[in-house]
């Protein structure tokens, strides 16, 4: 379909153009503008702190407005405030300040690119095509995740860490002229009387929250990536200091992890068409996570496989089970609530994952790394248990749509 590969590539590229930034941003940082630790951690935190301000709101704007409209705006955004960036370093007026201000405002358009995108998907194809189109976008974002970073260490090293920045400000232009060039417009929804806005957040939330399918993956979400990112956030520290990795080794073990994505995304339908959809995704969780222990086996030499494998497994399941869980929700939820009912999953998921990195830094520092890694992906095994609890284990295929009533 002509639409969605054009739809494909925008996304794909704005996607590399931002896994390149998540290491340039740190770099100009550290680099340019000689940041701390703790200032390097607060870009972090100001890309994810939107989610908590503004995330239930935006679900109620996206739900009100045109999703492409939304995802043109939402890339102009972004190009604007990245391409600020190596002007500023030019004239010598770059500071942490806007650095800072350039991650909280694309963190922004973020929530709102990230609600409206989903949403729009199902209008552009039909339910028999939705989890393959999920599985594409997905399969080429992991594929940006393990590509992206070594391109943005590579053009830091040769051009400077500003021109990543320039890079991701591209990316974001090639997106845009991949939106306007859609024939598609989306059916043109039936008149409703607007409502207040706590009102129509609320009605997002009661949906989740009563609902047993999706509060389920909501919880589990939210607990997983708790653990995930709990050990994720020592794991460079972990693989320099206690194992005594080069960095140019930690890169391949890093890019080598993120191909489980890719994986992932490759076998997302077959396993779902295989077994249902309720059993693949309950396969490709509760499977793949035990495999998170072997990372703290991990040692000098040989040993560095440990972290490889485990990575691999674990990402190949989260991806695998985030295509059929995205699929799933795009059908299920009435499309009027549709943008509520994501972000406030997106709440439940994304807000637990400033409370990981910080957990992961307490407890390495007063822990030690190895034991904090054992202690998390631990937890990660443990937080599949939260599946077990709803109605997901009882059934083969998860089932259809509902009413909005």
């Amino acid at each position: 379909m002509r639409d969605f590969r054009i739809l494909w590539f925008g996304q794909t590229t704005s996607r590399f153009g931002s896994a390149v930034t998540a290491v340039a941003m740190p770099l100009v940082a550290v680099s340019v503008l000689d940041a701390s630790t703790f200032q390097v951690a607060l870009l972090q935190a100001a890309v994810w702190l939107p989610w908590l301000l503004i995330g239930l709101p935006a679900g109620v704007w996206v739900d009100r407005l045109p999703r492409r409209a939304v995802l043109i705006a939402c890339d102009a955004v972004s190009l604007v405030l990245f391409a600020g960036v190596p002007v500023a370093a030019g004239l010598g007026a770059l500071t942490m300040g806007h650095l800072l201000g350039v991650a909280l405002l694309a963190g922004v358009a973020s929530v709102f690119a990230e609600t409206a995108a989903p949403v729009y998907l199902p209008s552009l194809l039909g339910p028999e095509r939705l989890a393959d189109g999920n599985a594409k976008l997905q399969g080429s974002e992991a594929a940006a995740q393990v590509a992206g970073p070594g391109v943005g260490g590579l053009i830091a090293q040769v051009f400077g860490a500003v021109t990543g920045l320039l890079v991701d400000a591209v990316s974001f232009l090639v997106s845009i002229v991949c939106l306007v060039s859609l024939r598609h417009r989306e059916p043109p929804r039936p008149a409703a009387p607007r409502r207040a806005l706590r009102s129509e957040i609320a009605e997002g939330l009661r949906f989740l929250a009563r609902d047993p399918y999706l509060r389920t993956m909501a919880m589990f979400g939210a607990a997983a990536n708790l653990a995930l990112i709990g050990y994720q956030s020592i794991l460079v520290v972990f693989l320099v200091r206690e194992i005594g990795a080069e960095p140019g080794t930690v890169g391949l073990v890093v890019a080598a992890t993120g191909c489980g994505g890719v994986l992932g995304a490759l076998a997302a339908g077959a396993m779902a068409r295989r077994l249902g959809t309720a059993y693949a995704m309950m396969a490709c969780q509760i499977g793949a996570a035990p495999f998170a222990l072997l990372i703290p086996l991990a040692g000098p030499g040989p040993r560095l496989a440990f972290v490889v494998v485990g990575g691999v497994v674990v990402g190949a399941g989260i991806v695998a089970g985030n295509i059929i869980k995205d699929s799933f929700r795009q059908l299920y939820t009435p499309r009027p609530l549709l943008g509520r009912v994501i972000t406030a999953m997106q709440l439940v998921n994304y807000g637990a994952i400033p409370l990981g990195a910080l957990l992961g830094g307490f407890l390495g520092t007063s822990l030690g790394l190895r034991p904090t890694l054992w202690l998390m992906t631990a937890t990660l095994v443990l937080s599949t248990g939260i599946l077990l609890t709803g109605p997901i284990r009882d059934r083969r295929d998860l089932p259809g749509p509902v009413s909005a009533a």
